[in-house]
């Protein structure tokens, strides 16, 4: 806490007293051991950025490559602090009707159509045309309140009565148009509905937007999010990650396979194997019962790890001393192979 400043500290107390979220984050090491009891093996820097973004209330923009833990990050917050998760996954074309609301037409319809065949008990005996218009009007706008509105993922963020965790996964798949409408959100958690008017939200969520630096972000997206890149993990880490996700898997295995994974990240490839890959080989390992590194089983297994084949092809001659090297790694009782 002190690590912060008295102007931080203010700021998490005043959230404590106006603010009903059911479990507070008091300091980042909370936020390690929380994340790891639910099986989110977390450095201490992605752990302050959520602390500072939750005691500041700003979103935060994670960065990194495929496969690194971006989404699952999300996932474990909300778990870990017991709120439900809403996800938004972009793509292309979104546009606000499928990001924030919509107005139940079908619904409308069925009530225009009822308000038709009751035209004349409606109007009753109305003098003239401004009178009968102003009845009219008082139906109009109950088409267009509450009561016909379909709140879509942000929408629905913003109106949990005790927060949310709010994924807006892939944002580098939006257009650039999207991008500016998410900025009242991210600014000031409300938006505007001109029908109905400004709803801000009582508990702001805590807000992930991931991307994996398919585009660049604009300069006023950034300025209201923290930045959180999140590299690919060392051997130590990949280690901790492999053993709280697969368990079941032997120790000096666990070592052995995180070193093949380590020499193939320095291999000159299109895409280098992320924590992912190394999951799902670990599982892979465990089906095949497998006690130990052997070359052809590795190369039986490599397209769990690498996804093109021009990759594959280009590491098939270099298996078996990549192979000796993650092994001696693993006797040795750990698996960095410098």
């Amino acid at each position: 806490m002190q690590v912060y400043g008295k102007s931080v500290t203010a700021v998490i107390e005043k959230r404590a007293m106006t603010e009903p979220r059911a479990k507070k984050i008091s300091n980042v090491d909370e936020i390690i051991a929380g994340l790891g009891d639910v099986g989110y093996i977390t450095s201490r820097q992605i752990a302050t950025a959520i602390f500072v973004a939750e005691n500041l209330t700003k979103p935060i923009l994670v960065e990194g490559s495929a496969g690194v833990g971006k989404t699952e990050l999300a996932l474990s917050t909300a778990a870990w602090l017991d709120l439900p998760l809403i996800r938004m996954q972009c793509y292309e074309g979104l546009d606000e009707s499928k990001a924030l609301y919509e107005w139940k037409y079908g619904k409308q319809l069925l009530y225009t159509q009822i308000l038709k065949d009751k035209m004349g008990d409606v109007l009753g005996d109305a003098p003239g045309l401004d009178a009968a218009m102003a009845k009219l009007q008082g139906f109009g706008d109950l088409f267009f309140s509450e009561d016909f509105l379909e709140p879509r993922p942000l929408l629905s963020a913003l109106r949990q009565e005790h927060g949310a965790v709010l994924l807006i996964d892939e944002i580098d798949k939006s257009d650039e148009e999207f991008e500016a409408f998410l900025l009242e959100i991210l600014s000031a958690f409300q938006v505007t509905i001109p029908e109905i008017g400004t709803i801000k939200s009582t508990v702001p969520p805590i807000v992930f937007l991931t991307s994996n630096n398919m585009r660049e972000m604009g300069d006023a997206l950034k300025r209201r999010c923290l930045h959180l890149y999140i590299p690919l993990p060392d051997a130590r880490l990949e280690e901790q990650i492999v053993a709280a996700r697969v368990p079941d898997i032997e120790a000096k295995l666990r070592r052995k396979l995180v070193a093949f994974v380590q020499l193939l990240r320095e291999q000159d490839l299109k895409k280098l194997p992320s924590i992912s890959e190394t999951l799902d080989w670990a599982r892979v390992l465990l089906l095949l019962h497998a006690d130990d590194l052997a070359p052809d089983m590795i190369r039986d297994t490599l397209n769990v790890l690498l996804k093109f084949e021009q990759d594959i092809h280009a590491v098939r001659p270099q298996i078996a001393e990549m192979t000796r090297k993650a092994r001696q790694a693993g006797e040795r009782g750990h698996a960095t192979t410098a």
